[in-house]
C-alpha cells in the first residue's frame, strides 16, 4: 500500500478524517452507483482505469482513499466530472466562483480546489503539488490539459522530453503524450491546470507501470 493511501473503516467521518483532508464517506459508494450506471463490471472500469479489480473494490468499499489522479480517472470512465464524483453539486450554475467558496480538498497527495461549474466540458482545478508527490506516475489518456505555474518551479516531462517551467510558465497539450509532472522546489508548487472531459465509459487514464501499487 502506498504512503498516500491509508485504510479507513466505514461509517461516518470522524473530525479527525475531517481535518486529515480525507473524503467523505459517501464516496465510496457512490463510485460503486456510477460504475453501475455506465453498464461496467468491476474488471472492465478497473482496467479502464489501470486498476486491479482488487484495488478497485477497496475504493468503492470506503477501505482504501482514492487520490487525485484515480478520482480524474474514475470521472473521465463514468462521464462525469470530479466534483460531481464528490457529491459537490450547486443548485445552478453560476458563471463566477469566488475565493471563499472554493474548499480544498486532499487526495494523494495533492491538495486541490475546485476553480470552476460542475457538469462542464471542462474542469478547471487550482492545484499544490508537494515535493516529491508523483513525480514517477505517467499519465495517458485522450483529451487536452493546460496548466499554469502560479508559484515555484515545475519538471514537466512530455514524450521523451523534459521541461522546466517557472512562474508565469504554462503548458498546453495532447493528453494522449505520455505526460508526468514533479515539484522541483521543496516547497511544492501551485497550478492552475484545466483539462478536457472525454463524456464516455471507455476513457482510460493509465497511472504507472504497476496497477496495483497507484497513487
Amino acid at each position: 500500500m502506498s504512503s498516500s493511501e491509508t485504510e479507513r473503516p466505514r461509517g461516518a467521518d470522524s473530525p479527525a478524517d475531517r481535518a486529515n483532508g480525507a473524503l467523505p464517506s459517501e464516496v465510496a459508494p457512490r463510485l460503486r452507483a456510477l460504475r453501475r450506471q455506465a453498464s461496467l463490471t468491476l474488471e472492465a472500469a478497473a482496467r479502464a482505469a489501470g486498476l486491479s479489480p482488487a484495488h478497485l473494490s477497496r475504493l468503492e468499499t470506503g477501505q482504501r482513499q482514492p487520490s487525485l489522479p484515480m478520482l480524474l480517472a474514475l470521472a473521465r470512465i463514468y462521464g462525469t466530472t470530479v466534483s460531481e464524483l464528490l457529491g459537490e453539486t450547486v443548485a445552478e450554475r453560476d458563471a463566477v466562483i469566488r475565493a471563499a467558496d472554493m474548499e480544498a480538498t486532499a487526495a494523494g497527495g495533492w491538495t486541490y480546489w475546485q476553480a470552476g461549474a460542475p457538469g462542464r466540458g471542462m474542469q478547471a482545478l487550482r492545484v499544490h503539488v508537494p515535493h516529491g508527490s508523483q513525480g514517477d506516475i505517467v499519465r495517458v489518456h485522450p483529451g487536452e490539459e493546460w496548466l499554469h505555474v502560479l508559484r515555484g518551479r515545475l519538471r514537466l516531462r512530455l514524450g521523451d522530453a523534459t521541461h522546466r517551467l517557472a512562474a508565469g510558465d504554462s503548458a498546453h497539450f495532447d493528453s494522449l503524450t505520455p505526460h508526468r509532472i514533479a515539484a522541483e522546489d521543496h516547497d511544492g508548487v501551485d497550478l492552475l491546470f484545466v483539462h478536457t472531459l472525454l463524456q464516455s465509459p471507455t476513457a482510460a487514464l493509465c497511472l504507472g507501470s504497476d496497477p496495483g501499487d497507484m497513487t
